[in-house]
């Protein structure tokens, strides 16, 4: 086996992310709120305390709760780059855990804005370069759920470098698309396996967020433009994003 060195984590999307704030801002403030508060949570503690049952070997006794968990996966953390990518197997592994899931996917942002900035967030590709960086958070979200329960030693690269593929197709179909193909087109072309984001949308079928579940099915799985959703939506492509946003992450994520 090739020998390699599993990469520095990092929780802190400040250090990645000022380019971003320019482009769209509002998805990461709303996991950084988000996850202030879930991640510090009753729950949360119950959560590291059945984790850490799981998992005795990686010395969390001085963590209280996920958010803890988060800390410790930052550069400055104290721990060594191999216990960090030992931490980051663990949480893959019990990602089906939903707070576990919610705290890995705040560990990889850092991660995940240096992908949109290697793929120039989709300039060219989209009209709204922020759509970019909100379409890699659902499809890392994905990746999470799908490949929950794996034992990885290098789950973090590996899981960026499988986001980086598949937001590299999404952005090259947009380009080859945008302004060619009609919507109901595009839909046509849907994959025709259910994935596990098409699942999880369906579950808000006849609920008070139907509305919103049909327009993220239809941008992130239909593969249709956000001008095109605002257009069908009588609603503009800047406040359909922002709801787009809102609902990724208090109802998907």
């Amino acid at each position: 086996m090739t020998s390699r060195t599993p990469p520095h984590h990092t929780n802190s999307t400040s250090q990645n992310g000022s380019d971003v704030a320019r482009s769209s801002p509002d998805v990461l403030t709303q996991l950084r709120r988000d996850w202030r508060r879930r991640g510090r949570a009753a729950e949360s503690r119950l959560a590291l305390t059945a984790f850490a049952a799981r998992h005795p070997a990686l010395d969390l006794a001085r963590l209280d709760d996920l958010g803890d968990v988060v800390d410790a996966l930052d550069l400055h953390g104290g721990r060594s780059v191999l216990e960090r990518a030992a931490l980051v197997t663990a949480l893959l592994e019990d990602a089906r855990d939903p707070l576990v899931h919610r705290a890995l996917l705040q560990t990889l942002l850092p991660g995940l804005v240096s992908v949109c900035r290697q793929l120039r967030f989709g300039a060219g590709a989209v009209s709204d370069t922020g759509e970019t960086l909100t379409t890699a958070v659902a499809m890392l979200s994905e990746l999470l759920s799908e490949w929950a329960g794996q034992s990885r030693t290098y789950a973090a690269p590996d899981l960026l470098s499988a986001l980086r593929g598949r937001l590299r197709r999404w952005l090259l179909k947009e380009k080859r698309e945008r302004g060619l193909v009609a919507p109901l087109e595009r839909l046509d072309r849907a994959a025709p396996v259910a994935s596990t984001l098409d699942a999880r949308l369906a579950t808000f079928r006849g609920g008070d967020h139907e509305r919103i579940a049909r327009l993220a099915y239809r941008r992130v799985i239909g593969d249709e433009s956000l001008a095109d959703l605002a257009r069908d939506d009588h609603s503009s492509p800047r406040s359909l994003r922002a709801e787009l946003q809102h609902f990724a992450v208090h109802c998907l994520l």
